[in-house]
């Protein structure tokens, strides 16, 4: 004797069932319009500079910053390339990078090695100190770094800046690269020193391969932070052959008037490397950041 099956019907009306799929419809919509409102809110700044370096200073200051100009011009730029002397501070900001973020990147991803696959004495102390950098403010040691580098005659040099950025840089990207050195698998680490392989030889030609990702965003990262940064190159550096682009900004500020719409046509230009890099490189910025967040 067979049964045959029964077929059991949706307790559930089927002109109902749409009405079900409204209220997420209705969220994603809402979500929507808040991302977009964010977004106009998060480049408004940028579009208000981009429209104050195309405008004349007359019109900026008869109309005021919020006003959508009457006539456009490009000599802002022209007339921002030397009163800012970006020749020379593109130059030196550029020479700067070369010489600092190499050299950062690379002692912190030996120093992130070190803590993360390597055994070493004292490595949670070594850890905690090198993270309580991260904690220190660049102002408080504004005055004991101007008067180590005046004793050691390194002010007013590019080279004396490297020590001080070095060292307000090499936490930060130890933080990151030591939480992505430990997601690699030890069993990898361990086959190539059966293999006869060092310390530095699995470093060399097995980590950095693998860290590329998280390589490339650090030193995206430090390079920017080279190229903007302000208060060590004010405090450090006093002749114009070697100022920085943003101590070089500083001329368009007098003491009676400010020249605000060339000063917003020489942000632009200075801005130019930074913005050509993150839209190149920000696949391997998000990916170098978010290797290192789950385990897997």
């Amino acid at each position: 004797m067979t049964i045959a099956p029964v077929r059991v019907e949706s307790a559930v009306p089927v002109e109902a069932q749409p009405a079900t799929q409204q209220p997420k419809g209705r969220k994603g919509l809402v979500i929507t319009l808040v991302l977009a409102v964010a977004a106009i809110f998060w480049i408004s700044p940028l579009a208000l500079l981009v429209i104050t370096a195309v405008r004349p200073l007359s019109d900026f200051i008869g109309n005021g910053p919020l006003s959508w100009p009457d006539a456009f011009t490009w000599s802002n730029f022209k007339d921002a390339w030397g009163i800012g002397n970006f020749a020379t501070t593109y130059r030196n900001s550029a020479l700067l990078a070369l010489m600092k973020v190499p050299l950062g990147v690379l002692i912190s991803a030996m120093l992130g090695f070190a803590l993360a696959k390597l055994r070493m004495k004292f490595r949670r102390t070594v850890m905690f100190t090198v993270f309580l950098g991260l904690t220190i403010p660049i102002y408080i040691a504004i005055v004991p770094v101007f008067i180590m580098m005046r004793q050691a005659g390194a002010t007013d040099s590019l080279f004396g800046l490297i020590g001080p950025y070095l060292a307000f840089g090499i936490p930060f990207e130890v933080l990151v690269l030591q939480s992505f050195f430990r997601q690699i698998p030890d069993e990898i680490i361990e086959a190539a020193k059966v293999d006869g392989a060092g310390d530095w030889r699995v470093f060399f030609t097995m980590i950095l391969p693998l860290s590329l990702p998280a390589l490339v965003t650090v030193a995206i990262l430090d390079a920017v932070a080279t190229w903007n940064e302000f208060l060590f190159a004010l405090i450090l550096l006093n002749s114009d052959a070697h100022k920085t682009i943003p101590v070089g900004l500083l001329n368009f500020q007098g003491q009676f008037a400010n020249n605000n719409t060339g000063l917003a046509a020489g942000i632009l230009i200075a801005v130019v490397p930074i913005l050509i890099a993150y839209t190149l490189l920000q696949r391997w910025i998000v990916g170098g950041l978010t290797a290192g967040a789950t385990k897997g």
